[in-house]
C-alpha cells in the first residue's frame, strides 16, 4: 500500500509550535495549495486549505524558517482523524503528517529570518585530525576488493 504526498502551497499562518508533556515538538500549520484551473464565474484560482503537522526535527525546523506568507514544499501522508465537536457530532480530520519540508521560494525581503530563528553558524565546524592507527593509509581498503573494470568498451 502506499500513502504518500507532495505538496507546495504557501502558509496561511505563522505555524504553531508546541510541547508534549513529553517534551516531543510538534508544529501544525495550515498551507493554501493553488488548484490547476479558474472558476467559470470569477476568472480567479481557487486555493485548497490543507493542515499539516511536523514532528521533532522536522516541526522545529518549520516553525523557525518559516512564516506566513512563505512557500513550502512538502511530503509526507494523509492521516485522519475522528473526533467529537463541542456540540457532540462526530466529525473526521484529514491532515498531511510532514515528513520532509524544502524551501520552495527566495528569501524574504531584506533577508531577515522569523522572529524566533537561529542564524547558522558564520565559521566552518573545526574537525579534530585523527588519531594514529585509525585512519586508512593508501592502499588500505580494509574489507574490500578492487574491481578491475577496464574492459576497453565504453558502458553507453
Amino acid at each position: 500500500m502506499l500513502n504518500r504526498i507532495i505538496l507546495m502551497g504557501r502558509l496561511v499562518a505563522d505555524p504553531e509550535l508546541r510541547q508534549t508533556p513529553n517534551g516531543v515538538s510538534v508544529a501544525s500549520f495550515r498551507i493554501a495549495v493553488d488548484r490547476n484551473y479558474q472558476s467559470k464565474e470569477t476568472g480567479e484560482r481557487q486555493a485548497d486549505f490543507i493542515s499539516c503537522v511536523a514532528w521533532r526535527q522536522t516541526g522545529e525546523f518549520i516553525s523557525r524558517y518559516f512564516q506566513k506568507g512563505r512557500m513550502i514544499a512538502l511530503e509526507g501522508s494523509l492521516q485522519t482523524r475522528n473526533y467529537e465537536d463541542k456540540t457532540g457530532a462526530k466529525r473526521t480530520a484529514y491532515e498531511v503528517i510532514v515528513d520532509q519540508a524544502y524551501f520552495a521560494d527566495s528569501k524574504p525581503a531584506g533577508g531577515q529570518p522569523s522572529a524566533n530563528a537561529t542564524p547558522f553558524p558564520t565559521q566552518p565546524p573545526q574537525f579534530e585530525e585523527p588519531q594514529r592507527g585509525n585512519s586508512l593509509s593508501v592502499g588500505d581498503f580494509g574489507s574490500f576488493e578492487e574491481i578491475d573494470t577496464d574492459d576497453g568498451d565504453l558502458p553507453f
